[in-house]
C-alpha cells in the first residue's frame, strides 16, 4: 500500500505555473495549475506501484471536485480501461450498499493534456469534464498492470443517513472488499 499525500504550502521552493516536473515514470509534466499537485503525487505512486506488475491496481482519491458536481456527495466516479471491472466494482457496491458509478475514460479527450514543453500538461487546456481529465492523466501512469480501477470520491457525508452520520466518511472501502473477495476468493 501506497499512500502519496500532499500540503500545499507556499515557500520558495514551491513549483510555479509554467514549470516543468519529471515524473517517477519518466514523462515531462508542464505544471498549468499548481491546485492539481494531488494528481502528480498519485500518477508517481501509481507509476511506482504499476512496476511491480500487480494483478489489480486500486487508488482512491478525493481528486476532483468535478466528480462531486457532476455525480454529488454520495456516489463517487470510477475508471478503468477493463468495463468488466469496472461492472464489477459497481455490482459489488450495490451489493453492500456503498454504491460507485462506471465513468467514460473517452479517449476523445486525451488532446486536452497537450504542451508545447513537456511530455503532457497537469491540467486540461479547458474547463470541461475535470473527472474524466484527471482519470485519463493517471491512466498515462498506469502500462504495466494487469487491471486498473481509479475512485473520485468525495469522502465527506453532508447528511446524516442510517449508519452513516455526517462527517468523514470511507466511501468505497466496503465495495472494494467485496470486489477483492469475489475477484481473488
Amino acid at each position: 500500500m501506497l499512500l502519496p499525500c500532499v500540503e500545499n504550502s507556499v515557500d520558495a521552493l514551491s513549483y510555479r505555473p509554467g514549470d516543468v516536473l519529471r515524473s517517477r515514470k519518466g514523462l515531462t509534466v508542464e505544471i498549468g495549475n499548481t491546485d492539481a499537485e494531488g494528481r502528480l503525487i498519485l500518477a508517481d505512486a501509481l507509476a511506482e506501484a504499476d512496476a511491480e506488475t500487480p494483478e489489480l491496481l486500486i487508488d482512491l482519491a478525493t481528486l476532483t471536485g468535478a466528480a462531486r458536481t457532476a455525480l454529488g456527495p454520495e456516489l463517487p466516479a470510477a475508471y478503468s480501461p477493463d468495463a468488466a471491472l469496472l461492472e464489477s466494482a459497481r455490482v459489488a457496491g450495490e451489493a453492500c450498499c456503498d454504491p460507485l458509478w462506471p465513468m467514460p475514460l473517452w479517449a476523445g479527450y486525451d488532446d486536452e493534456f497537450s504542451s508545447r514543453i513537456a511530455d503532457i500538461g497537469n491540467v486540461a487546456t479547458g474547463a470541461f469534464a475535470g473527472s474524466i481529465i484527471a482519470a485519463l492523466f493517471l491512466k498515462r501512469f498506469v502500462t504495466q498492470s494487469r487491471a486498473w480501477l481509479h475512485l473520485d470520491l468525495y469522502a465527506w457525508n453532508p447528511k446524516e443517513r442510517p449508519g452513516r452520520p455526517v462527517g468523514a466518511e470511507a466511501q468505497c472501502v466496503r465495495a472494494l472488499y467485496g470486489l477483492i473477495r469475489h475477484r481473488f476468493g
